[in-house]
């Protein structure tokens, strides 16, 4: 089954950053849209982030735009969360999600049909 791989997740302080990292096992990122997901304990899975396959095109969730930034390097068959001024309310376990959707993106989890198993981020004093 194809799946992908997170990390980068960790403990860190509000105000601190963490760039998270998704790489597929057994097939190439590059045709593939890329959605970002968290969801923390006894709540539902929450898009926060998405890119396209070109990475022309992204969408962001009110909670985390103008903070967070999605990424990809095709070359390096690898994307990228980028989340910076991180709150509390951050925490949780962070998935990412692959598509082969050859139009933007989207931040519905019904569209990713690849995931991994995602990475805890923490945000603590």
């Amino acid at each position: 089954q194809l799946r992908l791989v997170e990390s980068g997740g960790g403990l860190v302080q509000p105000g601190g950053s963490l760039r998270l990292s998704c790489v597929p096992q057994r097939f190439d990122l590059e045709w593939h849209a890329i959605g970002w997901f968290r969801q923390a304990p006894g709540k539902a899975r929450e898009g926060i982030a998405c890119i396209s396959v070109s990475g022309d095109a992204t969408d962001y969730a009110d909670s985390v735009k103008g903070r967070f930034t999605a990424s990809r390097d095709n070359a390096k068959n690898t994307a990228y969360l980028q989340m910076n001024s991180l709150k509390p309310e951050d925490t949780a376990l962070y998935f990412c999600g692959a598509t082969p959707w050859g139009g933007g993106c989207s931040r519905s989890r019904d569209e990713y049909p690849y995931w991994g198993q995602g990475t805890q981020v923490t945000v603590s004093s």
